[in-house]
C-alpha cells in the first residue's frame, strides 16, 4: 500500500485537496479532524492536567487553549508533545485499517509534515501550493485571523518554496478547482498504475 503524505503552508487549498482524493475513493486520514476528535475524548483530560481551565464539560475549548499557547513556545511544544503521539497512533491504526483491507494507496493529511519530521512515515509527499497573494487573500478572510497572526504562523512553517523542492508531486490550487482535481486524478492514476499501458 502507498502511503501519501499530503502537506501545505497555510492557505493552500490542502483541506479542498484532501477531499479531493477523498471523492476520488482514496481513503484520507485528517490530522486536523483528528485532534479535534482527540479534544472532545482522550486528550481532553490531559491538557486540562497540563493546562487548568482549557476544558468545558471535558472537551477542550479551542479559543481558551489557543490564548494560553498562543506566542509561548515552551507551552506550544508541552501541548504539542500531548497531541502529536496521540495523532500519529490514531493514523498508524488508520494505516493499518486500510492496509488489512487491500487498499493499494491512502492520504495521510499532515499540516506539519516537514515541521514535525513526517517524511519517514509516508512513500511520497504531495505539496499544496498557490501564488502567495492567493495565499494572503484566503488566509486572511478568515475569522480572527490578522497581518500579524498571519506572519506567525508562516515564520514557523517550512517555506512554500522549500517545500515545493522536497515534494515527490506539487498540486497548484492557484488555478482553480477542476486544474487541480485533474492533478489529482493524474498522480492517483500514477501511484496505482491505473491508465497506465491502456489498462
Amino acid at each position: 500500500m502507498i502511503v501519501l503524505g499530503l502537506t501545505g503552508s497555510i492557505g493552500m487549498g490542502k483541506s479542498t485537496t484532501a477531499k479531493m482524493f477523498a471523492e476520488a475513493g482514496v481513503p484520507v486520514h485528517d490530522s486536523d479532524e483528528t485532534v479535534h476528535r482527540l479534544y472532545a475524548g482522550k486528550a481532553a483530560p490531559l491538557v486540562e492536567e497540563a493546562f487548568p481551565g482549557t476544558t468545558t464539560d471535558g472537551v477542550v475549548d479551542r479559543a481558551k487553549l489557543g490564548a494560553r499557547v498562543f506566542g509561548d513556545a515552551a507551552a506550544l511544544k508541552k501541548l504539542e508533545a500531548i497531541i502529536h503521539p496521540l495523532v500519529r497512533a490514531d493514523a498508524e491504526a488508520f494505516l493499518a485499517k486500510h492496509r488489512n483491507a487491500g487498499e493499494s494507496i491512502t492520504v495521510l493529511d499532515i499540516p506539519l509534515l516537514f515541521e514535525t519530521g513526517g517524511r519517514g512515515r509516508v512513500d511520497k509527499v504531495v505539496v499544496v501550493t498557490a501564488p502567495a497573494e492567493i495565499q494572503r487573500q484566503r488566509v486572511l478572510a478568515r475569522p480572527g485571523m490578522t497581518e500579524e497572526k498571519l506572519a506567525s504562523i508562516l515564520a514557523k512553517q517550512v517555506p512554500d518554496a522549500e517545500k515545493r523542492r522536497q515534494a515527490d508531486f506539487v498540486i497548484d490550487t492557484g488555478q482553480g478547482l477542476d486544474a487541480a482535481r485533474a492533478q489529482v486524478e493524474a498522480i492517483i492514476r500514477q501511484m496505482t498504475g491505473v491508465g497506465k499501458l491502456g489498462h
